[in-house]
């Protein structure tokens, strides 16, 4: 991440991850995750990855790539987007943005360089270009009640829908649902919207936006689950994340076969746990005792204590789910879309 960003975030007693350098709190980490359920809170996303693509073809490449309809992707408009092997499995999941002469393309930022360098491999004579906008944009996460009026008293554009952007002096704001909200701005802006977003906005660390995510039922693939699922088992199509009315793009014969011979038996469950877990965790039933029947795909702690997380599970088998084998803890699983 960009070093003068983590600084200043440092001098405002972020603590961070020595490993992944991921912001993990501002000193009060079970504060910041109740300050979440009801409060206004403000989160620099430092595991998200930024992607700009330019250039005339950067609209057709795009399509031909992502399991969404980029071609239909209006100006100001915001839609996910995953990236599929030549078997259907998500390589990456965007939030796929269309701003002027440019697509922004935010992903996990442990896939953002080895999904730069693969998407470069596709280009060829096309006219695009694709740069990382990871080390000199930020972005901030900002959730709550008073969140618009954070957003007017620091004089950024309000979206009025969700799933749109507006943009201002720079900076772009985009509205995910009707409490949260993504700051998009270069480095330099950025110490002077914190000052002012944080008169309203409690800050919290990347835990307190994952449980978000996961209240949200909002699938990001990560490197521990890159190429683990085909897009309808993380329930992708659902948050318009795949068109089944566009033309070829890598994987597109498996996932359309997938969608309408109904042979999708892997849905997203939200799960709770007492036992700790992280992304990429295998699931087992002793009603299937011959193979797993899911993946942890995103974890946070609980506000209430325990872990929360969003998995893959095999349906038939959601009742009875243990972590780690057979005789691993048992959690408790619900259907996000039963």
């Amino acid at each position: 991440m960009n070093p003068n960003w983590r600084s200043f975030l440092e001098s405002a007693e972020g603590v961070f991850d020595a490993d992944s350098a991921e912001l993990l709190n501002f000193g009060d980490a079970p504060g910041e995750l109740q300050a979440a359920t009801q409060r206004t809170v403000l989160v620099p996303l430092t595991h998200l990855g930024l992607i700009e693509a330019t250039g005339d073809d950067a609209k057709a490449f795009l399509h031909s790539q992502f399991t969404s309809d980029v071609n239909h992707l209006a100006d100001s408009q915001v839609q996910h987007a995953g990236w599929c092997t030549a078997k259907g499995r998500m390589q990456a999941s965007f939030i796929a943005w269309h701003q002027g002469e440019s697509y922004f393309l935010g992903l996990s930022a442990d896939l953002q360089e080895a999904t730069q360098k693969r998407l470069q491999m596709f280009v060829l004579r096309a006219k695009v270009k694709l740069a990382k906008l990871t080390d000199t944009t930020i972005m901030l996460g900002l959730s709550g009640p008073q969140a618009e009026e954070a957003l007017t008293d620091a004089g950024l554009p309000i979206p009025t829908e969700a799933m749109t952007t507006a943009a201002a002096q720079g900076t772009t704001v985009i509205r995910l649902d009707a409490v949260r909200f993504i700051v998009v701005a270069p480095e330099a802006a950025m110490a002077s919207l914190w000052q002012k977003l944080t008169v309203k906005a409690r800050p919290a660390g990347v835990p307190a936006w994952r449980w978000l995510d996961i209240q949200a039922a909002f699938p990001l693939v990560t490197l521990a689950t890159k190429e683990e699922f085909v897009p309808q088992m993380a329930d992708f199509e659902k948050i318009g994340g795949v068109s089944f009315h566009k033309g070829c793009y890598p994987g597109q014969e498996i996932v359309a076969r997938t969608q309408y011979l109904g042979k999708v038996k892997r849905h997203l469950f939200r799960m709770t746990s007492q036992q700790a877990l992280k992304a990429g965790d295998v699931l087992h039933s002793p009603d299937n005792p011959d193979q797993s029947c899911g993946t942890v795909m995103t974890v946070a702690p609980s506000p209430a204590g325990g872990y929360e997380a969003l998995a893959v599970i095999q349906s038939n088998f959601a009742e009875n789910v243990r972590l780690g084998s057979l005789e691993g803890p048992s959690v408790k699983a619900a259907a996000v879309n039963p």
